[in-house]
């Protein structure tokens, strides 16, 4: 992997790698989980952190990111993504914000939206 700075230029110096260190631990396996399905869906994609938050860039473009709060984590997404599968995501029990889906150990996001998810994020944005 590459330099994980971006050109947002908040990386931090130990890359994707590091960042579900300082998450809950009981998110761990879902942010594992999580990171592998991107990688999957997006294999020539970047691994990156920006403004805190790792992620997957492609040509500089940012198609997905991730994180993890207190009480939940997110998968972040282009708008589009979200208006296209935001049946699914309502249909699968979670809650969405125009680019955003949250979840939680009790309710995960199914590993196949993930994957649409982060396809559609990528053609909504051309990369």
């Amino acid at each position: 992997m590459s330099d994980p700075a971006g050109p947002d230029g908040t990386a931090t110096p130990a890359g994707p790698d590091a960042y579900p260190a300082p998450a809950p631990e009981r998110f761990l396996p879902l942010l594992e989980e999580l990171r592998a399905r991107l990688a999957a869906a997006l294999p020539d994609a970047e691994e990156f952190v920006g403004y805190g938050m790792p992620g997957f860039r492609i040509d500089g473009a940012i198609v997905a990111g991730y994180a993890a709060f207190s009480r939940q984590c997110g998968l972040y997404v282009d708008a589009a993504a979200i208006a296209e599968y935001a049946d699914e995501i309502t249909g699968a029990g979670l809650k969405h914000t125009k680019t955003g889906v949250t979840f939680t150990v009790a309710r995960p996001i199914p590993g196949e939206l993930v994957t649409r998810l982060a396809l559609a994020s990528r053609a909504a944005l051309g990369v």
